[in-house]
């Protein structure tokens, strides 16, 4: 041990006389900083002193502090869904009254404590649900396009499914750690946390409804005063225009069909159907024929975010990125189309051109095929064909399951369903999206699939947002020589990569078209976009002035006139069916009879009321529409053989598509 001692001194020695001046330089330098640094210091000191006592004086009133929290909540829920400082101060700056909407929105939810001894539990209950929202928001638009919204809660199921797509297994093991400690918390902090000592249910009720009388009013004056919409075109640039926290209890409070002021019995049954249309007791029965022979075959095409490029302002191109569809314009029937959303909202397309039914008449961003269709079957024009002795096909490029299309279809009159799981040799966009070329072959399919007439819905996918920022396309077709001076270089690359999709779907219209032309039965095809693409698109971009406004042609292989209009979505499908003199069916009567007149809108709204949510005086009490045995694909899956190959198994069959799996 001396040895050891003794060696450390003669090595002590040595370093101190190196180091010792380096020693004696840092400690003169921090003196010195430190004499430049007690000022910064005791300015410091300064500040917390004051915060601390303005915490004391102020943040010791509740109404003050929940101000204050809510403000917080809402710009950390605004900076993560606009992604960053610089937009979510333009938001700010350009609709203060929405910012200020919004931040008395989460305050007025701060009224929930004030009903229970336990606050502290509940504020943090309040609390922690808006930082929820906004960080689950945030996440899911970094994945998708639409923003988080009460819907997505009845897709819980569906989210399990594909939550390994986004989240590793051990963050999803971390994920649910972190849930069961933090309701653990949440018990114990129940159980165990303080109680108000001066709790008075009438005091607190009081206070709780002058917040909400409170509340109300300004949600009412906001809406009046044009500060935002009860009407949701595209949910995304709702979210963007009117704030999370608005747009998110829009879409959970305000859903379905308004009940109309006098819905009574004589009402739907004498007050609408003023002709006679439905006979004596105005209650309509559907009539099944076998007349499909009598007419031709219907297709409807919709096209995902099909729009004309050339109606962009400011945009120019090597050369025209859809002349096919813009010959067809000029040889068969045509004009604009308009639409319910704005760059999503596909779904809502669909709905309104087989119903007849307008989306606004439901709830802002509600989609009805995530609502009342899961439950309840609607008079649409497949079902009215189909008592005709139609078939009735519908065709997707994409899941089946998405907007829940595989149950609600059945709700809807369809016989068959081919979507992208039934189909083969399926070519993809550089997004992923599967290419629209292979819709003629199923559509082929479908009209051949039986003796008779056929209708079929096809809706394409290839379109679809969103939008790659930056060069993924090398040496496209169709290059923009030219682009508005204010847009940002991924913002052209995004238009770049879209205007090249339209062309390619052009390309299958022309397809689809010449292989129809050459059918042996006569067809009506319909075509239109859905809606405008999800690009940074507004009014002052377009040359009509309107984002809901795409266009629609109806071809035909047999000669029929040409008769140009413009026409509302929801309109479309009773147009289409006039031309061709069918006059059956509920919602196609009305259209027919009653469009012009000066009650449309208004007893339109009442027929679907009446329908899908109140006692269905229009069928005598119930709906004659039954669930259709909805077969999916047309081509039946067919196992031939099981075959053994030393320990392998293989199956030997029909139709089998790269989505085909077996259970054991």
């Amino acid at each position: 041990m001396e040895k050891i001692k003794n060696g450390l001194k003669k090595i002590a020695g040595p370093l101190k006389k190196v180091f010792g001046p380096v020693g004696r330089c840092f400690k003169v330098a921090g003196k010195k900083a430190m004499k430049v640094l007690a000022p910064v210091g005791r300015f410091f000191k300064k500040i917390g002193i004051k915060a601390y006592a303005f915490k004391q004086k102020y943040m010791g009133n509740p109404l003050v502090f929940n101000a204050f929290l809510a403000v917080v909540l809402y710009c950390y829920m605004e900076i993560f869904a606009r992604q960053g400082l610089i937009a979510f101060g333009r938001f700010v700056i350009g609709s203060p009254l929405v910012f200020l909407l919004n931040v008395f929105i989460i305050f007025a939810t701060y009224a929930i404590p004030i009903l229970f001894p336990r606050r502290t539990f509940w504020h943090l209950i309040v609390t922690a649900f808006w930082f929820a929202i906004g960080t689950v928001n945030g996440i899911v638009l970094l994945n998708r396009l639409t923003p988080f919204n009460v819907k997505d809660l009845s897709n819980l199921e569906e989210a399990k499914a594909i939550a390994t797509n986004y989240l590793s297994a051990p963050l999803l093991v971390l994920v649910a750690i972190a849930a069961v400690a933090l309701v653990a918390g949440l018990v114990v902090l129940f159980i165990k946390g303080p109680k108000d000592p001066y709790y008075n249910w009438k005091k607190s009720v009081a206070e709780f409804l002058i917040i909400v009388i409170a509340m109300g009013a300004v949600w009412t004056g906001a809406i009046k005063m044009n500060v935002v919409s009860t009407y949701f075109g595209n949910l995304p640039y709702a979210y963007r225009d009117y704030g999370i926290p608005y747009s998110f209890l829009s879409t959970w409070f305000i859903t379905g069909i308004d009940k109309p002021d006098e819905y009574t019995e004589e009402y739907i049954q004498e007050g609408i159907f003023i002709n006679g249309e439905l006979g004596d007791d105005g209650i309509f029965t559907p009539e099944v024929t076998d007349e499909d022979e009598n007419y031709p075959n219907i297709v409807f095409l919709q096209l995902e975010s099909f729009f004309d490029p050339l109606l962009f302002k400011d945009f120019e191109y090597n050369q025209d990125p859809m002349p096919y569809y813009r010959q067809l314009m000029g040889e068969y029937s045509s004009g604009m189309l308009t639409v319910p959303s704005v760059g999503a909202g596909t779904a809502n397309i669909e709905f309104e051109a087989m119903t007849g039914i307008s989306v606004r008449f439901f709830g802002p961003g509600e989609y009805p095929y995530k609502s009342v269709l899961k439950e309840e079957t609607v008079a649409s024009i497949p079902y009215d064909l189909k008592n005709m002795g139609f078939a009735t096909h519908a065709i997707h490029n994409h899941r089946g399951a998405f907007y829940g299309r595989n149950e609600v279809f059945k709700n809807m009159g369809f016989d068959t369903f081919t979507s992208l799981e039934y189909m083969t040799n399926v070519e993809k966009t550089k997004k992923n999206w599967a290419k629209d070329g292979i819709l003629t072959d199923n559509i082929i399919k479908a009209l051949d699939s039986t003796e008779g007439r056929d209708y079929v819905y096809t809706i394409s996918v290839q379109g679809h947002g969103k939008y790659p920022e930056e060069e993924t396309l090398i040496d496209p077709p169709i290059k923009i020589t030219s682009a508005p001076a204010d847009f940002e270089p991924e913002v052209v690359w995004q238009y770049e990569y879209y205007v090249n999709q339209i062309y390619e779907m052009d390309m299958f219209i022309k397809e689809l078209t010449e292989t129809l032309a050459e059918y042996d039965e006569d067809i009506v095809l319909v075509m239109y976009g859905d809606h405008l693409p999800a690009l940074e698109v507004y009014e002052e971009y377009i040359v009509t002035g309107d984002m809901y406004m795409t266009q629609y042609i109806v071809w035909d292989n047999f000669g029929m006139e040409k008769e140009d209009a413009n026409l509302t979505c929801y309109e479309i499908g009773s147009v289409v069916l006039d031309r061709l003199g069918i006059h059956k069916g509920l919602m196609t009567t009305y259209q027919q009879k009653y469009n012009g007149t000066s009650n449309y809108l208004e007893n339109l709204e009442a027929l679907a009321y009446d329908m899908l949510y109140g006692k269905k005086y229009i069928f005598g009490g119930k709906s004659p529409f039954e669930p259709t045995d909805m077969r999916m694909g047309i081509e039946p899956i067919v196992i031939e053989e099981i075959v053994m190959v030393g320990e392998d198994y293989y199956i030997k069959g029909q139709n089998f598509t790269e989505y085909s799996k077996v259970s054991l």
